[in-house]
């Protein structure tokens, strides 16, 4: 069984999982396979789901991790946090955005705002991993 204590692993897992699945959602529609497309993203929407829940559920139960590295690791870690932290924050409403028009089937309006939202998740997706390899790695 996962206890509160082994969640930033499985959130790291998550995050790694949500990311692959990300770039392979865009490669599989970049090759106008759309039901594929549409079963990665669902799935990568699913992992970052889970990743909030467990998250959330840990932090609430933790509280909040210092940093101990120093120097110039402390400052690559902290303006990573920030971007990570400000980006994670836009990202929610984009991609119920992005999710909304695709469930419409307005695919040119799903389009229009899928550009932006795929990178700003794949980063917040990505450096989620890279906080955690920072906090409980280095």
């Amino acid at each position: 069984m996962i206890g509160y204590p082994d969640l930033p692993h499985v959130n790291a897992a998550l995050n790694a999982t949500s990311a692959l699945l990300l770039l392979a959602g865009y490669f599989s529609i970049r090759r106008n396979r759309r039901r594929l497309h549409q079963a990665l993203m669902i799935a990568a929407l699913l992992s970052s789901a889970l990743f909030l829940v467990a998250y959330l559920v840990y932090h609430a139960q933790a509280g909040s991790v210092r940093f101990q590295g120093q120097g110039w690791a402390r400052t690559l870690y902290f303006a990573v946090l920030v971007s990570h932290s400000i980006l994670a924050a836009a990202a929610l409403p984009m991609i119920l955005v992005t999710l909304a028009r695709a469930w419409r089937t307005k695919f040119y309006l799903h389009k229009r705002i899928a550009r932006w939202t795929f990178p700003v998740w794949l980063y917040v997706s990505a450096t989620g991993v890279l906080v955690y390899l920072m906090l409980y790695r280095l």
